[in-house]
């Protein structure tokens, strides 16, 4: 995917109704996950993307939203590790960057929201 199509595909998520679930400083969290290792420069790429859409719709890092990683580098024994420390934090977005990424965090998700 092309950093225009993620910034596309992201400025639609970061629209969605973030107030029901604030912070109690009101601050607003986002769960990033995927399969490469943090310093891959796709990986770079795709978070420069998500800081710079976010940005563009006055979420910054820091202020008014935090964002999670997690980074299982290509290691699968981590995927289901990680997707669900990430999913545990309840975040009101996941974006999950990778195939094996993708498929993790609905699966854990469904899982843990049944058991809270």
């Amino acid at each position: 995917m092309n950093r225009r199509a993620f910034i596309a595909l992201l400025g639609g998520a970061a629209a969605w109704p973030i107030a029901a679930r604030a912070q109690p400083d009101g601050t607003r969290r986002v769960g990033v996950f995927s399969n490469i290792g943090e310093s891959d420069p796709e990986a770079q790429s795709m978070v420069a993307a998500l800081h710079q859409a976010l940005q563009e719709l006055g979420w910054v890092e820091g202020r008014n939203i935090r964002i999670d990683r997690r980074w299982a580098a290509g290691n699968p024994d981590r995927i289901g590790v990680l997707a669900r420390e990430l999913v545990g934090l309840r975040p009101d977005v996941l974006v999950a960057h990778t195939t094996l990424a993708v498929i993790a965090l609905p699966a854990i998700a469904a899982i843990i929201l049944r058991v809270i």
